[in-house]
């Protein structure tokens, strides 16, 4: 079992940034791949960012590119998510996922991640 606890939500204005970490406790090797989802009210939850244990490579969805950074402290069973210029359709639950290490293929899928945290809430308004 691995349990997972998200901090670092919170609302701000068009432009500004905010920092998501999500710490990781339980039996070593169920998180080697970790990564961040969010879901925004009335839609499917969906694919942020994600990073391995090892090798450093980083995988992000098109619309976070260039925005959001996806970083990993192996010592600390730690995963972080910088978020920069964030924009009003940022807004939505953020959620911290892991599982043991995975295909490719399957990183960006929810449906293979057997642990959880509980969700924070990022609101960019006006």
């Amino acid at each position: 079992q691995v349990q997972l606890v998200e901090s670092g939500g919170g609302s701000v204005r068009p432009g500004g940034s905010l920092r998501l970490s999500c710490v990781a406790s339980g039996r070593a090797g169920n998180n080697d791949d970790m990564a961040w989802f969010r879901q925004a009210p009335g839609k499917e939850r969906e694919f942020v960012a994600a990073m391995r244990r090892s090798g450093g490579h980083t995988y992000y969805t098109d619309s976070v590119k260039g925005r959001f950074t996806i970083s990993r402290d192996n010592a600390k069973n730690a995963v972080y998510l910088q978020m920069n210029d964030l924009k009003p359709e940022d807004t939505a639950v953020y959620y911290c996922a892991a599982n043991n290490r995975m295909a490719l293929s399957a990183l960006r899928n929810s449906a293979h991640y057997a642990y959880w945290g509980q969700g924070t809430q990022v609101t960019v308004s006006s």
